[in-house]
């Protein structure tokens, strides 16, 4: 394991987390998808309060980076009524939800993501910050490999099955009862973890030898997952890039320009809904082939003050030397915020230099200790080849 201080926390809108370019508020976009009007409001409000930089997270949540604790108040106000946020903070850590981005309107996924979100809102349940929900029911699953602890998903058997991560079964539904078995499942995990309060995810609870009651367990397997898409266009819009998920207010401003609605994805890409043809702006990746879209690095130093080290130059610098079907991960600590799964090669940074693990992640042995910065960019191979 890396030798490592983990340090910080998830930020929300309610309680902005403090990082070295100032304060970080994230917003969680209702049933994963802007309207044009709140993407360009969101535009204004990180130039106005902010310093103009807003990443696009592994949760399909928007950051605006760079406020000043005065002006989290009046951030906030426009935030709210813009209707992206809840009213209070503990409503708002609880309205996680994931939406695959390729729904058609009144569909199953469509339908339970606002029927989901609307249950939330009405009734907390108390979870923890990162437990999630992943609403995923066309023909093929999209977001298998995206972190969630609850799934609504499609069946093998082309039903709707309820499925606690970690397991490898659900429970075959139907739409009008989906959320509630949902919630029931939620319910659940909360009960019976107990005084555990460590354990904040599905899967490990699962793992630690749980067994689901009958009233949420399953027998019917999930449908064939597919891999995330690629940019490009699709039946329901075009789907752009974002270089190492971050973008400038003028690009979310150009996009919020060029569709009737955008959808928000897991993936660092954006749904452009209704656009026929591939755009074309600085910050945004439109080709499948581009290396950068095999690259994770989260904001690093010294914007993030848990990171050690700058990663997002470093992670450019390194992508056109990727081999092809590789993936590369530079992480300013060991926290893995950026792609907390595993990576062909992972950089940790540490107080030591930069810590080498092969297909693994953040937390797993590392092969190599305290390799420089220069000495990386020197050879880039030895790195990213195994050499």
């Amino acid at each position: 394991m890396s030798r490592v201080a983990i340090k910080g926390r998830c930020p929300g809108a309610h309680r902005p987390m403090p990082s070295g370019d100032g304060l970080v508020a994230r917003l969680r976009p209702r049933s994963g998808h802007l309207s044009p009007a709140q993407a360009s409001a969101i535009a204004d409000l990180a130039e106005r309060w902010g310093n103009g930089l807003i990443d696009l997270t592994g949760r399909a949540n928007l950051q605006i980076r760079g406020l000043h604790g005065q002006d989290h108040e009046p951030l906030l106000a426009a935030l709210l009524q813009l209707d992206l946020v809840d009213l209070d903070a503990r409503t708002e850590s609880e309205r996680n939800i994931l939406v695959a981005p390729f729904w058609n309107e009144g569909d199953d996924t469509q339908w339970l993501a606002v029927q989901l979100e609307r249950a939330l809102g009405e009734r907390p349940l108390g979870l923890p910050a990162k437990f999630g929900f992943a609403v995923d029911c066309g023909e093929a699953r999209l977001l298998a490999q995206a972190s969630a602890d609850i799934r609504i998903e499609r069946g093998s058997d082309g039903g709707l099955v309820v499925r606690a991560d970690g397991s490898s079964h659900g429970r075959s539904v139907t739409r009008r009862d989906a959320v509630a078995v949902a919630l029931s499942l939620a319910n659940w995990f909360l009960v019976s973890r107990g005084a555990e309060r460590g354990r904040s995810r599905m899967a490990a609870h699962i793992a630690s030898g749980r067994r689901l009651p009958e009233s949420v367990a399953g027998r019917t397997a999930p449908a064939r997952a597919l891999p995330p898409p690629s940019p490009g266009v699709h039946a329901s819009g075009a789907l752009v890039g974002l270089a190492l998920g971050q973008m400038q207010s003028a690009t979310l401003k150009f996009l919020a320009g060029h569709a009737s609605r955008l959808r928000v994805t897991p993936w660092r890409m954006i749904l452009l809904e209704g656009v026929s043809e591939m755009p074309q702006h600085d910050g945004i990746v439109t080709c499948a082939l581009d290396p950068l879209l095999r690259v994770a690095a989260c904001t690093g130093a010294p914007a993030c003050e848990a990171a050690y080290a700058e990663t997002r130059a470093l992670a450019a610098a390194l992508a056109p030397f990727m081999p092809a079907g590789t993936h590369l991960h530079v992480s300013g600590c060991a926290k893995g915020c950026a792609h907390p799964r595993s990576a062909t090669a992972t950089l940790v940074a540490t107080a030591d230099g930069f810590d080498l693990v092969r297909h693994g992640a953040t937390k797993d042995a590392p092969v190599r200790r305290g390799l420089t910065r220069a000495g990386i960019l020197a050879d880039p191979s030895a790195v990213l080849e195994g050499g």
